[in-house]
């Protein structure tokens, strides 16, 4: 069987972060960008032709989750040492704060692949996987692309 890619863009996520450890930089403070994701699938065609079936996304929680980490939201890694005046901002009803491990565009990237490849991994039974995501800050800055290390 021929293997083919199939992409899918997640966009129009409007997210604010700050890499607190860039003390040289401007990017210290909290900034947003208009957050993208390009996610390439790998797989075997399904019996529709399709390697990924793109309308799964709302049914399996893909796109309400991406919507929620990302949608006027403030990331912080959680090892900022300001993440208690984070919690409370989002106490206060000031922000709507997630935490990663980490934060900006390969950060991103990474946690995007591991969500929707699980997920789609077993959706399909082991027939599609996330081949990369890329990540972008807004129209024309910064991009990360995260591909797994095979063995």
């Amino acid at each position: 069987m021929n293997e083919y890619n199939s992409t899918k863009i997640f966009d129009g996520y409007s997210t604010a972060f700050r890499q607190w450890k860039a003390k040289h930089s401007h990017c210290q403070y909290i900034h947003g960008y208009a957050m993208k994701f390009k996610v390439t699938f790998i797989g075997n065609l399904s019996e529709l032709n399709w390697v990924c079936d793109f309308g799964s996304f709302k049914r399996n929680g893909i796109k309400e989750h991406m919507s929620y980490m990302f949608d006027h939201t403030t990331i912080v890694a959680e090892d900022d040492p300001q993440l208690s005046m984070f919690r409370k901002l989002s106490e206060e009803n000031l922000i709507q704060l997630r935490v990663l491990d980490g934060v900006g565009c390969e950060k991103f990237a990474t946690y995007v692949y591991n969500y929707i490849n699980n997920i789609i991994f077993m959706e399909t039974k082991g027939r599609v996987k996330v081949l990369t995501v890329e990540c972008y800050e807004g129209g024309t800055n910064n991009s990360a692309i995260y591909k797994p290390l095979t063995k």
